[in-house]
């Protein structure tokens, strides 16, 4: 048994109200735990896939191979406990069916926004400092810092595309999982969406900031930045890496692509299709 759609989206409403008039301190620890849970799926699915992600032949093994590690992100969100910035886009629809305001809105936005960050910068660094990206002589290391360097080498359209469709998918994850009614069919409902925008290639804001600044902390380790340039890597674009390409080559517009995806295609979409276009309708 399950929640219908309807259902769904009337949960989801309901949660986007709780999540509104959580305090502050609950809201950042909460969104530091799902940082590092993201962080934490993102460094697995990089150790698990980074030999086949090296190499072109094998690079959409290492993609398929990597997104059926990712999903655990997830999963410890919603089962363990966590706020996740992408996620909280849906809650638009609350702010839509004036059930919040908009201040309250941008509260939550800018406190989990800021808590996921800060615990995904802070594994990114345990990793840094572990010696872990030594792994494979030196090329786990090698391919985070290629990974960073190439989504930090995405168009602002492309990015808020990529964006969009990772969101749409993630948010579709947290839409089933909702509708599950026991662990096994949450587990589930996470997996497959998680396993194919992995698989896909698009961003997602948050897991970007564990894998561009692991990338800009292992662009620091010698032994890792000969082992990237060896393997192909152009110093240009290692280069042309650093905080400010992170936050306005990527993070800004795959945030803007994440806040479509989880607000217009999927709470947008359902909100209008079950309730309807007028917020007296969700009274």
């Amino acid at each position: 048994m399950h929640l219908s759609s309807p259902e769904i989206c009337a949960a989801t409403l309901d949660s986007g109200v709780r999540k509104a008039s959580a305090s502050v301190r609950t809201t950042v620890i909460l969104a530091f735990l799902a940082g590092a849970f993201i962080a934490f799926a993102s460094e697995g699915s990089n150790m698990a896939a980074f030999n086949l992600l090296a190499s072109p032949g094998t690079y959409g093994l290492g993609k398929a191979l990597a997104g059926a590690i990712f999903g655990t992100g997830l999963m410890l969100v919603v089962v363990a406990g966590g706020e996740l910035f992408t996620g909280n886009t849906m809650m638009v629809g609350a702010f839509a069916a004036r059930r919040i305001n908009l201040a309250a809105l941008l509260r939550n936005w800018t406190l989990v926004y800021f808590g996921n960050f800060v615990g995904s910068v802070f594994i990114a660094w345990l990793m840094a400092t572990s010696g872990l990206f030594a792994s494979g002589d030196q090329m786990l290391g090698a391919v985070t810092l290629k990974i960073a360097a190439s989504k930090t080498s995405l168009g602002f359209w492309p990015a808020v595309g990529l964006g969009l469709m990772c969101n749409w998918l993630v948010c579709l994850a947290v839409w089933m999982a909702t509708g599950a009614k026991d662990m096994t069919g949450k587990l589930l409902a996470i997996f497959f969406p998680i396993w194919l925008f992995i698989t896909s290639g698009f961003e997602h804001s948050v897991a970007n900031m564990y894998y561009i600044p692991a990338g800009l902390f292992a662009k620091h380790q010698p032994a890792v930045l000969q082992a990237a340039l060896a393997h192909g890597l152009p110093m240009a674009k290692v280069e042309a890496l650093n905080w400010v390409t992170f936050l306005t080559q990527n993070l800004l517009p795959v945030t803007l692509g994440n806040i479509l995806g989880g607000g217009l295609f999927v709470m947008g979409a359902y909100q209008l299709a079950f309730l309807g276009p007028k917020p007296a309708a969700l009274r």
